[in-house]
């Protein structure tokens, strides 16, 4: 079928482009070299035929286009080089009509799938259908293959300012939502900068999938231009790390990538040898989906260990619950229990809000970040129930009391010291099994009455603290106790690393606020890409909060430009103390001066305005709460800088 020739307007003055000029235009997908000499316009394939430079950014000297790469000579009309040499650019056809300046192309051919294609229609066929990250020069196939997934409307992406935000994002996604989202970038720098937040999701067991580009094959190992070993270099963080090949199983090495990253709760890697990408897909392979393809969850414990736990919860009379970040899907379930044993529950740290401060049997964060109630009940009980909870030093679990443990993951069972019962399996088929075998059986003591007294000290307690004032700034407590009054019960909340965060631990209480946090890695800079990571999964249905200090802000302050970019309705609550407080705080408890942790900060809400969002600065106690309600009641980003003192936390 012959094709008709498709016409593109390239300039729409021509005047815009004087004599003796070039210029780079494009008509429709075509690369055009637009010239204009000898009182002509012409039309020239815009690639040098040696080595692909991009002729319209070259120059005519005497009289010849003069490629900017290499310095090959063609001629501005006719693409011919000197001599007669048969390595020509290719020419298109021009009409001026008035001012404007139009190029003939012929109609482009429907697009063929490639191999990017076919791996990304895989992976939305998976549920993934979120991505973060930087398009460049080795990841372009991808890309294309995600725009058109974005086009018909089964994926979104969001371009960001740097890599290492893109990783924080779909680490905080998969920590909140429980599946993976894609964080994307080229060879190289690209995906080296997504490094760090790989590992943050790896050790919180967060589903993540990285897709890197990388150079073409023939090239590997040559010390190409942004050459990196990316599958070397990310064996130690990637539990699924593989480079796709022209005779890989395409739609399955994408399948079983996301398959190892919700089964395992890790990291999977793919990168893609830049030609191999732009491949045809192979004849007769076709997108996979999950049908029958990954097992239900609901693993039972061992028949032993249930007995064993039954009989130890049917003698305790004064147990507490203890859970953790991997118990946040099964939360009614384990309250709908503490409430039959009328005992304590406390989180740790990274269970933050999993259950509200105001519930009758809540009883707050245990450990460094936490309060006395939560302490007091752990020590005064007679058995401890522990869900989804690593054990690890910040949260202090005892190793003295009776402790029953469930998780699912074997390898934390006892994992740093023996528990009683070690109990292997999923939190709520385990608790079903329990609760069917203590049915009558349980006879514990109502600790409602002293969790309510506790609480009542506690609170007395944070009174006195908010009277300490200084001229400095205002106090942490201050800042969360007008929080607690202002944030929606149902907002998600990313919090940051440093004495923000100890101090949000302690004086922020939760509702039924979802918090996330860079948990055992502790990567300062964590909350604002983890804010973009909440708003892409639930943005539209829940408010999203991010709170940090200003050493945190300063890591990824440019991703300001982003969230106005896509209307992220994030509110951003930063405590700028002018120091990294927490490294100031260490270096003093060591005994040392106090050594380059102060730091100059620009005025951040002007920052934000210039962004293009609502910034709002703070320096008095009065100003606070007003503040705090116009930054929720804004549609859109906004940040409120708070100037605090470095020593009220």
């Amino acid at each position: 079928m012959k094709k008709t020739t498709k016409w593109y307007r390239v300039l729409k003055d021509k005047k815009t482009l004087p004599e003796g000029r070039v210029q780079t235009v494009t008509a429709g997908h075509q690369g055009i070299c637009l010239t204009h000499y000898d009182g002509k316009f012409s039309a020239l394939d815009n690639k040098c035929p040696h080595q692909g430079g991009p002729l319209g950014e070259g120059s005519i000297e005497n009289g010849m286009l003069r490629c900017p790469w290499h310095g090959w000579d063609f001629h501005p009309c006719s693409g011919l080089p000197p001599g007669g040499f048969d390595d020509g650019v290719t020419t298109f056809e021009v009409k001026e009509e008035g001012d404007e300046i139009f190029v003939g192309v012929l109609e482009e051919e429907a697009h063929q799938d490639t191999i990017s294609d076919v791996m990304m229609q895989t992976m939305v066929n998976w549920g993934v259908d979120t991505g973060f990250g930087m398009v460049g020069h080795s990841n372009l196939a991808v890309a294309d293959a995600m725009m058109r997934l974005e086009q018909q409307d089964k994926f979104q992406f969001f371009g960001i300012r740097h890599e290492g935000a893109a990783a924080f994002a779909a680490s905080a996604y998969g920590k909140l939502m429980g599946k993976p989202a894609v964080c994307f970038g080229i060879a190289g720098p690209g995906s080296t900068n997504m490094f760090t937040g790989m590992w943050d999701a790896k050790v919180d067991r967060s589903p993540m999938l990285v897709l890197s580009g990388q150079v073409n094959t023939q090239v590997l190992g040559t010390g190409a231009f942004q050459e990196v070993d990316l599958v070397g270099a990310f064996q130690t963080v990637a539990n699924f790390n593989h480079s796709v090949q022209q005779n890989s199983k395409h739609s399955e090495l994408m399948s079983l990538a996301i398959k190892s990253a919700l089964l395992n709760r890790d990291v999977s890697h793919i990168t893609f040898p830049d030609e191999v990408a732009f491949m045809p897909k192979p004849e007769g392979e076709e997108a996979q989906t999950p049908e029958n393809r990954i097992t239900p969850m609901n693993i039972s414990p061992p028949r032993q260990m249930v007995a064993k736990a039954v009989g130890m919860l049917e003698n305790a009379k004064m147990p507490a619950i203890i859970v953790g970040h991997g118990a946040r899907f099964h939360m009614d379930a384990i309250t709908a229990f503490a409430e039959q044993l009328n005992c304590p529950i406390i989180t740790t740290f990274k269970g933050k809000g999993l259950i509200a401060d105001n519930h009758a049997l809540g009883c707050g964060v245990l450990g460094r970040s936490g309060t006395p109630i939560a302490s007091w009940f752990m020590n005064e009980s007679d058995l401890l129930l522990v869900f989804g909870a690593s054990f690890s030093n910040h949260t202090g679990i005892t190793p003295k009391k009776p402790i029953i443990q469930v998780d699912y993951d074997p390898a934390a069972l006892s994992k740093f010291h023996k528990v009683d019962a070690g109990l292997w399996g999923e939190i709520s088929e385990t608790l079903a099994l329990i609760e069917e075998q203590t049915q009558g059986k349980l006879n514990t003591v109502d600790r409602r009455p002293e969790i309510a007294e506790r609480w009542a000290i506690w609170q007395e307690e944070k009174a006195s603290r908010l009277k300490d004032e200084s001229n400095v700034g205002l106090s942490s407590i201050t800042v969360f106790e007008a929080m607690n009054k202002v944030v929606p019960d149902n907002a998600v909340m990313a919090v940051d690393v440093g004495n923000n965060t100890y101090s949000f631990g302690r004086y922020f209480e939760p509702k039924n606020q979802s918090v996330l946090m860079s948990g055992y890695l502790g990567s300062i800079g964590f909350s604002l890409p983890a804010a973009m990571g909440a708003w892409a999964a639930q943005g539209k249905d829940r408010p999203i909060w991010s709170v940090s200090g200003d050493g945190g802000f300063g890591q990824y302050l440019g991703e300001m430009m982003t969230l106005v970019k896509y209307n992220m309705n994030i509110k951003h609550v930063l405590l700028n103390n002018s120091e990294i407080g927490k490294i100031s705080k260490e270096q003093k408890a060591a005994e040392l001066d106090v050594w380059k942790t102060s730091l100059h900060n620009a005025n951040f809400s002007k920052y934000a305005q210039n962004c293009g969002a609502l910034g709002i600065r703070v320096t008095k106690k009065e100003e606070l709460l007003p503040a705090l309600e116009q930054l929720r009641d804004h549609n859109g980003p906004a940040l409120l800088e708070i100037i605090t003192d470095a020593t009220l936390i």
